[in-house]
């Protein structure tokens, strides 16, 4: 089965997209072998660094890809980022479709990306940080819920957060945190969302760089068997703040495991190829919106 053409947003045809999905730049998941397969399945790819990145890491990461010729995108954190300024150039130079920059308060790298012809997005989990990014102009806003795993900021849950930004804002919006099924998929683009940010669900796909353990956890895990910490940041001397903790897997004994995911992972039951995942989503999403008869 082949993504619906019809499920589609304005954002997503502006950016030559097939289908409203993005995958969420999860550093140690998501690298150039998914984001690749996400965008030939027609959503926008994208290679996550986290807290260790390099720009050689980068560098290996964009070769594995090889000449896509598809849209795709790069995401960064902004104080690794600022911690290692070659990130930035690396990621320029490549030239990807979307570069999100995250988690960080000085917006210089917005006017370097725009000078450099790419488009640019960061997460945001407040409306004020929201709106901040805007002024700052960036193009695309990724309103990232609590529920959502790995880094963020848990202060206000995605359906809130995705409503009043959509209030709020001028900018294309895709929503994330905890969407991990056709009916999440649905749901936020009948809120508005411009397209959907998922991560835990695209963690456990056969192009993913997921170790295999955390496969198994993943796999596991039911929806309440999350956590936030910043426990293993500390152990591991990342200087995240401390607003900005993780969201991990708790194990039996209630403690937490470094294997991030967010609340929607109970309904990640399978390992698919990144291509049969879209699919299913949005296959699921289009039949799903033309079945509500909500007036």
């Amino acid at each position: 089965m082949s993504p619906s053409m019809s499920l589609t947003t304005p954002w997503s045809r502006a950016m030559n997209l097939r289908v409203p999905v993005v995958n969420a730049p999860m550093g140690g998941a998501a690298g150039g072998a998914l984001a690749a397969a996400v965008s030939r399945a027609g959503g926008l790819g994208m290679i996550g660094m986290g807290s260790p990145a390099t720009p050689d890491l980068l560098s290996t990461e964009l070769a594995t890809m090889g000449d896509l010729g598809l849209p795709f995108g790069i995401g960064l954190v902004h104080w690794v980022m600022t911690a290692r300024p070659q990130l930035l150039e690396v990621a320029l130079s490549a030239r990807p479709t979307l570069l999100s920059v995250s988690f960080g308060e000085d917006w210089a790298w917005v006017s370097s990306a725009h000078q450099a012809g790419v488009g640019v997005a960061t997460q945001v989990g407040t409306v004020d940080a929201a709106l901040r990014a805007v002024d700052a102009g960036v193009d695309v806003l990724v309103t990232r819920g609590a529920e959502g795993g790995g880094h963020g900021e848990p202060r206000m849950g995605t359906l809130p957060l995705l409503t009043e930004v959509l209030d709020r804002v001028d900018v294309p919006v895709l929503a994330a945190g905890g969407i991990a099924s056709a009916r999440g998929l649905a749901a936020v683009l009948a809120a508005g969302a411009s397209g959907a940010w998922l991560g835990t669900v695209f963690s456990t796909c056969v192009e993913a760089s997921t170790p295999p353990e955390s496969r198994v956890a993943l796999l596991a895990a039911s929806g309440e068997s999350t956590t936030v910490t910043d426990e293993f940041d500390r152990a591991q001397g990342y200087p995240w703040p401390p607003t900005i903790p993780e969201r991990v897997l708790r194990g039996a004994d209630g403690h937490p495991v470094p294997v991030n995911a967010g609340q929607g992972v109970g309904m990640v039951t399978a390992s698919p190829s990144a291509g049969e995942l879209v699919a299913q989503l949005c296959s699921g999403a289009e039949s799903l919106l033309r079945s509500w008869e909500c007036y």
